[in-house]
């Protein structure tokens, strides 16, 4: 599902270049779950970007699914990451003007994957499979913690995109949240779906396929 093939990433800042991620070789099968592991500023974040082709390398190549996404335009990359990943961000990033329903169908709405008479009942259905179908006609700022992530999550899986990819998905929940949305990506990955998260925790042994640990940039062990 992904290949990463001597990737970098260096930043210009004012300090001078800043090498993000240093000759990384990584390869993740389909339907894996993998925790990605380190510190804040270990590099967690760059390489998830990498592959939903949020950012590009340096040098390297990123192919995901057979496409080498780093020689595709913004256009064409936009388009490809609409239908071929769900990404989950730390901080939920929902739309505080619509509702949690009309936050999943944004995706769906770009895309145009999915029929527009049938957008509406996808996204119920993918909040109620989130345990969140009651709040489907409720603002963000109504939610708790842990339902907007649950909404973020569902808005993920809009277009059922082969492969998720989440950032701290956990980092500002309470453990018992944490745990449950945990188990709510083995589930998934249990169905087909391919699903890394990056996280500083490392009590996720329970759940995962499979460990990296990335420090400095650098691939430490998988």
């Amino acid at each position: 599902m992904i290949s990463l093939q001597q990737v970098n990433k260096t930043y210009e800042t004012p300090a001078g270049k800043f090498s993000a991620l240093k000759d990384i070789d990584l390869e993740i099968l389909s339907g894996q779950f993998v925790g990605i592991v380190g510190k804040s500023g270990s590099g967690k974040s760059t390489l998830l970007n990498m592959v939903a082709g949020i950012d590009r390398p340096s040098a390297g190549s990123v192919a995901v699914a057979g496409t080498e996404i780093q020689s595709l335009s913004e256009n064409k990359l936009a388009a490809w990451r609409g239908r071929n990943v769900g990404f989950v961000f730390q901080f939920f990033q929902l739309l505080p003007t619509l509702t949690a329903a009309e936050n999943v169908m944004l995706p769906m709405d770009f895309s145009k994957t999915i029929a527009l008479r049938e957008r509406r009942k996808r996204a119920v259905s993918l909040l109620e499979r989130v345990g969140v179908g009651v709040q489907a006609d409720k603002l963000p700022a109504t939610l708790s913690g842990g339902e907007q992530q649950r909404v973020a999550i569902a808005r993920a899986l809009a277009n059922e995109p082969p492969l998720v990819l989440a950032d701290e998905p956990t980092g500002n929940l309470d453990s018992v949240t944490a745990g449950a949305i945990l188990d709510l990506f083995r589930d998934m990955a249990n169905k087909g779906t391919t699903v890394v998260i990056a996280t500083h925790e490392a009590d996720i042994a329970r759940v995962i396929d499979r460990r990296i640990e990335i420090s400095d940039g650098k691939l430490l062990h998988q």
